[in-house]
């Protein structure tokens, strides 16, 4: 389990918060229409049946429909709760178009969906503005099985949401990182959200009866109790609720890897020193010959270095930083990983690693790829001596060189740097678009096993294109910003 915060249970911090105000719930003139958006298996609809006992014990009328997608676990969930003074106040039970008070979004696909949208009431209605409260964490579906270049286009979603219902009425948080950091469980993550919207006045029920409830429903009760409270506490002063879950520790200042580069040269300096402890000084002196060669291209055709030389410092990286069993064994047993989950877990942590080495794994008998095995916490001392081996990485005694993978791996490096000593004395404003779409090619190959193999056979058709462009590059091409 994740450590909770330590200082979420000092008094210090209970102190803080006794001068939170409670929030104003409304006389329900009109019935409260909430829209609880999320992911199945996450407790969405147990958000839903919480209410609606809790708005029972209350003495208010209620009531809620869930609607799942095709998967129940994983699929998009959302649930209907309509709170009114008494039920007969309540014409409808699924909340129709414009018709939401307020949506807690628990997950950013799901609120972003053109059915959840649909509910929101725009700035200037009658009955005012839906509220939204939205859960930034980025959880990624299915989509990126499929296309790796995919990502949750978190700020295009969060400006839809402004221009429907206005930036007052939108709160953003990345809840499921604070709630998993307080209570250990991102299962938190709902109720949490839950606590956020009631503080914010935006659902009628009292606390109390939300309390009870939860004691009703009998799963986790102290935890999800307190994660109410916390997100409570977020609504009210979410910068001090950020400071306790995740606190900046002295022993987890972020390191170089875990920051983004401010300038080229920064970013090649740190590649160089990175290749240095992969495989040694002489393996990182090659690297900075060819980046060498195309920062010269770049000042010769623009005058600067600039995105060609960066696309070279990335990718040719990339290709010869390649993971082998070598550089798996490193990262495993150089300190880094071990402090990682000694800061994360506590306990007796017993480690087990899935893996599928070319030597010892099995093949499935109907799709031929290799098969993960499973090994012991004993994995780590063999990673430490294998570790140690990494000179012979390239040399006829490496053993894992013969198989097909890094065979194709080492071809790979080759080949791309063969392109950049016969392309680069040929760059000029008019291919320098085509020559920055090869350098970059090296992108599209990720994934391990069977699944490199086929972003391999896709980039190499896609070079052949690039190729084509770069000895007749189209008249309208222009050099790159």
């Amino acid at each position: 389990m994740k450590k909770p915060s330590v200082a979420s249970v000092d008094d210090s911090i209970e102190a803080f918060f006794k001068d939170m105000p409670e929030p104003d719930l409304g006389d329900l003139s009109e019935p409260a229409s909430i829209l609880v958006t999320g992911i199945g298996g996450t407790g969405v609809v147990t958000i839903g049946a919480i209410l609606a006992m809790a708005a029972h014990i209350d003495g208010k009328g209620v009531t809620t429909m869930d609607q799942t997608g095709l998967a129940q676990k994983g699929g998009a969930v959302t649930s209907h709760i309509r709170i009114a003074r008494k039920t007969d106040d309540i014409n409808t039970v699924r909340i129709g178009t414009a018709g939401a008070s307020a949506i807690i979004g628990c997950d950013l696909l799901v609120t972003a969906d053109g059915d959840c949208l649909s509910k929101i009431r725009p700035l200037g209605a009658d009955l005012g503005a839906t509220k939204v409260f939205l859960n930034t964490e980025k959880l990624q579906t299915g989509e990126f099985t499929k296309n790796p270049n995919w990502d949750i286009p978190v700020q295009a979603i969060i400006e839809r949401l402004k221009g429907l219902t206005g930036a007052d009425n939108l709160r953003t948080l990345d809840a499921s990182a604070i709630a998993t950091a307080l209570m250990g469980n991102s299962i938190a993550t709902n109720m949490f959200m839950l606590g956020f919207a009631y503080q914010m006045g935006s659902v009628p029920v009292a606390e109390a009866a939300i309390m009870q409830a939860i004691e009703l429903n009998g799963a986790a009760v102290k935890m999800n109790q307190k994660a109410f409270v916390w997100g409570r506490r977020a609504a009210w002063n979410i910068e001090k609720t950020t400071e306790i879950a995740l606190p900046k520790k002295a022993d987890d200042v972020a390191t170089a890897h875990r920051t983004i580069s401010q300038s080229l040269d920064e970013l090649i300096a740190r590649r160089v020193q990175s290749l240095t402890a992969y495989q040694s000084a002489a393996y990182a002196g090659k690297y900075e010959k060819f980046v060498s060669m195309a920062r010269d291209a770049d000042i010769r055709t623009q005058g600067k270095a600039g995105d060609v030389t960066e696309a070279v410092a990335k990718y040719l990286y990339k290709l010869m930083a390649y993971k082998d069993e070598y550089e798996v064994a490193r990262l495993y047993t150089d300190g880094a990983f071990l402090a990682q989950v000694k800061n994360t877990f506590e306990g007796d942590i017993k480690l087990t690693f899935n893996l599928a080495p070319p030597l010892l794994a099995r093949r499935d008998s109907e799709t031929g790829h290799l098969k993960k095995m499973e090994f012991g916490p004993w994995m780590l001392k063999a990673f430490g001596m294998l570790a140690k081996f990494k000179s012979l990485r390239g040399t006829p005694l490496d053993i894992f060189g013969y198989t097909a993978e890094r065979k194709m791996e080492r071809r790979m490096i080759a080949e791309y740097k063969k392109m950049l000593e016969e392309l680069l004395p040929q760059l000029n404003a008019t291919n320098y678009v085509a020559m920055l779409d090869l350098a970059r090619l090296p992108e599209q190959i990720r994934g391990y096993g069977h699944v490199k193999e086929a972003n391999v056979e896709k980039a190499e058709a896609e070079k052949q294109k690039l190729l084509e462009a770069f000895k007749n590059p189209p008249a309208q091409q222009k050099q790159a910003a």
